[in-house]
Order: structure tokens, then sequence, then C-alpha cells
């Protein structure tokens, strides 16, 4: 893992491998092909030549020459009036990311184009993501799918609807004060409040007294409230410190446990490479960004109690004032997608980060 779409030239992304549909002698079927094959430079096509011809489905492998990679691996596309053409297609991909992994490739760039495939646009990406998440579930690799055609990704309209209404009625452009930033102000407003107890001994807040705070009852009446807050306020940050609730690591291992869910199984589920998980593991003060955080409530099927949190364990939390968090809200709240790559597709049409690392 991870699967990514990528909205940009396919020869700009850093891979091993760039995936390009081709008729079956290896000529290519669109602009993208033939942009690849110009970079490529003329020993692309020499060597294709070579190749003979092949059925589609098929893939062969190249040198990749003058590309900033090291292959480029020949995908033959279905007939343009093939009846087999969807499983040709599955096949493409298959033979594609099987090379791949023969070349020992550890990131592959597939151009994902409905015009050099022979196949509908708005059903191309659901077939490239079976056959490639399929793959992924036995095997580490980065596959990046690569389009700046939103077609592609077209989405149910009457979901794009509920989407677009759910982002009308909660998406706000003023920001409202985090819930952390509340309570903290709530600290700072009991402590600048000075109270008398019964015995009138002066406390801060609502529960703490000088006693509490381990200065004695012989402490100098005549020493100023000043320095009585701040060894007041010394006194709690010593018992938070002691008292810290767990951090984002170990509260992501206790919902994988609640899940019944092995490590792989977590991360391949919420489109997170192995490298950045082990990383979690094995730093308990691991900081992880707000898309990865995000990435795992939704690859865990976490509720919005449990996302806010695992969330709020790294600092973090769903704001109405982001666009991005409005739609993971709606995914979370209604439960309406079976994988991480359903809240993708979304997330592509409204132009915001995808979910994953």
């Amino acid at each position: 893992m991870p699967l990514k779409i990528v909205k940009d030239d396919i020869r700009k992304i850093k891979c091993d491998a760039i995936v390009v549909f081709c008729d079956g002698n290896f000529a290519p079927l669109d602009k993208i092909g033939r942009e690849i094959h110009k970079a490529a430079g003329s020993e692309l096509a020499e060597f294709c030549k070579k190749l003979g011809s092949a059925k589609a489905g098929e893939a062969r492998v190249t040198p990749a020459f003058n590309l900033d990679c090291e292959y480029v691996i020949h995908a033959v596309a279905p007939g343009q009036k093939s009846a087999n053409a969807e499983r040709e297609l599955r096949s493409a991909y298959l033979e594609s990311l099987k090379l791949s992994r023969e070349c020992q490739c550890a990131r592959v760039a597939i151009a994902l184009s409905s015009a050099s495939a022979n196949y509908p646009s708005d059903k191309m990406l659901r077939v490239a993501r079976d056959v490639i998440v399929d793959f992924l579930a036995d095997h580490e690799m980065t596959v990046s799918l690569a389009s700046a055609d939103k077609a592609v990704c077209k989405i149910d309209k009457r979901l794009q609807s509920d989407i677009q209404s759910f982002i009308t009625n909660n998406y706000s452009t003023k920001s409202a004060a985090s819930p952390i930033d509340k309570e903290r102000r709530e600290d700072f407003a009991r402590y600048s409040r000075k109270q008398d107890d019964e015995a009138g001994n002066v406390v801060w807040g609502k529960n703490y007294s000088m006693a509490q705070a381990g200065l004695g009852a012989d402490y100098s009446a005549n020493q100023s409230i000043a320095d009585i807050g701040m060894l007041l306020d010394s006194s709690r940050l010593d018992n938070m410190l002691k008292n810290m609730d767990k951090g984002f690591r170990d509260t992501l291992f206790y919902y994988i446990d609640k899940k019944g869910l092995s490590d792989v199984e977590c991360y391949k589920r919420s489109n997170v490479d192995k490298k950045t998980f082990s990383k979690i593991k094995c730093n308990a003060d691991y900081r992880p960004s707000k898309v990865t955080a995000v990435s795992f409530a939704v690859g865990l099927h976490l509720d919005m109690i449990e996302t806010e949190h695992l969330l709020s364990t790294a600092g973090m939390c769903l704001s109405h004032s982001s666009k991005f968090d409005v739609i993971i809200e709606y995914f979370i709240t209604s439960g309406t997608y079976e994988t991480i790559f359903d809240v993708n597709e979304v997330l592509y049409q409204f132009d915001q980060s995808l979910l994953g690392v």
C-alpha cells in the first residue's frame, strides 16, 4: 500500500515503472502514450518493434531510456468493440502489476485514460481500483493512478447531491474555537478568579486549596498572590503530567484490538504504507499528519466519538471550517462507505487531499 489518485503528469511522478496502454503492436493509443514515447526517446519505439505482438490483456516491459524511471510497462488495451473488454482490462492491470513485482518495483505509476484503454471513463477507475487493491492485499507496493480527468472518478449523482447538501449545511468559513482551546480558556479563567473557602484559605479554581497544592498551613500570609498562583499552577501541572492520557500510538492500537484486526489489515485498510505504520508502532511519541490520523479512523470504521478520541490524542479535531473535515464527518456519521477508496473518490471530486500515505 497505498493506492493514490494523482492529478499530475505521469512523467512527473516519482516511480520505478510507468504503465501505459498500447495496441497489440505496442504503439501508444492516445496523447499520454505518445508523450511518454517522445520523452523516452526513439530508442523506446525501436525496442518495442522487437517485442512483436501481443493479445489484449497482456503486458510487456521495456527499459525507460530517457524517462526518469527504470521501466515502461506496456499494457495491451481491449479492442474497441471487444465483447470481453472488462475481463481484458482487468488482465492488463494485473499483468502490469505482476511484471512490476518481478522487476522489484516499489512504486508504480499508471496512466488512467479511458481513451487509451478503450473503456468507459465512468467505469474505468472502479475496475482499476478493484484489481489493484486485491493485488496490494498480498504485496507491498505504492501505486499511483495518474489522471487530470475527473470523469474517470465519477461518483453517483445522488451521493454527490447528499454530500453537497451536507457541506452546504455544515461548512462555515468562520473558524470556531476548538474544544481544546475552549477548555484551556476555562482553566485560565478559573485560575484568575480568587475565591475563599469555608476556612478562609485562598483557593484557585474549584478544587485547589493551598493545602491541596502542598503549600502547608504555615505558608507566609505575606506571600504575593502571584507567587501562590505560580506554585498552584506548577502543582496542577505536575499532577496533569503524571496522569496524561494515552498518546496516538497506544490509542490507535487500542482500536485495532477492539476491531479485531491485525497490524497488516489495519494499515492496508487505512491506505497507509508499511514504513509509516512501523514508525508509529516503534515511537510512542510519534505525531502523524492529520490526513494520516483520519486515514486510520476511516480505515478502522470508527464512529464519530471514536474518531474524535483518536484525533484528540494527536492534538487534532474535525472542524466545520474545513471542507475536507466536513466530507470526512459525512462519511463517518452516515457510514455510507465500504472502503477508504470510496471516500477518496469523493474527496477527489471535491478537490480535497486524499486519504493514505
